[in-house]
């Protein structure tokens, strides 16, 4: 699914906050429905450790507000969502560019709009691999997200 001119001012606004902006994290994509997100964390000065390698901080902060904010988008404003927990295992230095891909499927909205049918919230889990152009895993984030009836 392409863009639309939305969501390209959305990423634009989102790539401009400031605590977003702060830690190196780029969003290269949004589609148009919020099922799919790309964000883009490039190996620079802002982003380097002492050691050289891609800083644990801005791997999770890059992908911290993804899920929360896909789902805020997809669901009616009816639904609160808010984050819960996050873990991050690192798994090799970055000493590149790092991607990650977050999707939302059909399937995953419904699951929570029916469980919200019949229960006041729900802790939803999410997991996101932290890669390098060549399909290494550098890193994997969990998120934990509620998601409760207003």
């Amino acid at each position: 699914m392409s863009e639309s001119w939305r969501t390209r001012l959305q990423r634009l606004g989102f790539n401009l906050w400031p605590s977003y902006r702060g830690t190196g994290g780029r969003v290269r994509y949004i589609a148009e429905d919020w099922q799919e997100v790309r964000v883009e964390i490039p190996q620079n000065l802002r982003t380097r450790n002492y050691m050289g390698t891609t800083f644990g901080g801005s791997i999770y902060g890059a992908c911290d507000p993804i899920y929360a904010m896909m789902l805020i988008q997809a669901l009616p404003d009816e639904y609160t969502v808010w984050d819960r927990a996050a873990s991050v295992a690192f798994k090799r230095p970055g000493t590149e560019d790092l991607y990650a891909r977050f999707r939302l499927s059909d399937e995953e909205l419904t699951t929570i709009r029916e469980r919200l049918r019949s229960e006041e919230s729900v802790d939803r889990e999410y997991e996101v691999d932290v890669i390098s152009a060549d399909g290494t895993t550098h890193a994997t984030v969990e998120k934990t997200v509620y998601v409760g009836r207003d």
